[in-house]
């Protein structure tokens, strides 16, 4: 039978958007504190981002090691600076298991407040300390086993299981997509928060992304839900 361990792997790499390490940098420290609500433009925002990084990185360290299911809490934050690519963050391990939170330059750059550059970092290394791509793994894994054996068991070709394994992989790890934004929301304005950023500022960011609906098998919630999860955490946070 195919290897439903290897279809599992790649399914999942897809669904995260990081398969390997991108060409990037770290970010360097910024003398000047990063004040909640300060807006950005042009080349400021680079260095707006790198502050908020050297910002939000002892918070997230700080509550993975007290509150997350990773192995490794040593975050690096990086700016994926290859040519022509689209607005987009993702999260993922190096060689050694370290966890690399990737951040386009367009995304950057669409950024209007730096509210967002920390909202959108936090609900990153959220997804890392929440532990979600084991899980993601895992529950590919699984999928992809049981749709390999009863596609074998009804006769199929080497083909026909290796596609079956697939479906049964990206069936799986979508199950719990949803679910996954939704936790990654919440702990990432948790992290935002007390990093001295507004997360509801932050989450502002939903609305120039296109709204995925209430899709079956979708991999992102509304975004009126996950502008909800945002607000709860803060009523919280603030003591409504």
């Amino acid at each position: 039978m195919i290897s439903a361990r290897w279809v599992a792997v790649c399914v999942v790499a897809a669904l995260v958007a990081g398969c390997t390490t991108p060409v990037a940098y770290a970010p360097e420290p910024v003398p000047v504190v990063v004040d909640a609500g300060s807006t950005l433009s042009g080349p400021a925002a680079m260095a707006a981002f790198r502050q908020v990084a050297s910002q939000i990185e002892p918070i997230a360290e700080s509550m993975c090691r007290t509150e997350g299911n990773a192995a490794n809490c040593d975050f690096r934050i990086v700016i994926d600076d290859r040519p022509n690519q689209p607005p987009n963050a993702f999260q993922t391990l190096d060689n050694f298991g370290r966890p690399i939170l990737a951040f386009s330059v367009a995304l950057i750059a669409d950024a209007r407040n730096v509210d967002e550059l920390a909202f959108v970092i936090g609900h990153e290394a959220a997804h890392h300390i929440a532990g979600h791509i084991p899980q993601a793994r895992q529950s590919a894994l699984q999928g992809a086993l049981i749709a390999g054996i009863l596609a074998e068991a009804a006769g199929g070709g080497r083909a026909e299981i290796e596609a079956a394994q697939r479906t049964g992989a990206t069936v799986a790890a979508r199950s719990y997509s949803k679910e996954f934004e939704l936790e990654a929301d919440a702990l990432g304005a948790e992290i935002a928060f007390h990093a001295g950023f507004d997360p509801l500022r932050g989450a502002d960011f939903f609305d120039r992304l296109p709204d995925p609906g209430d899709q079956f098998l979708g991999t992102h919630p509304t975004n009126a839900a996950r502008k909800a999860a945002v607000a709860r955490v803060v009523a919280r946070l603030r003591g409504y």
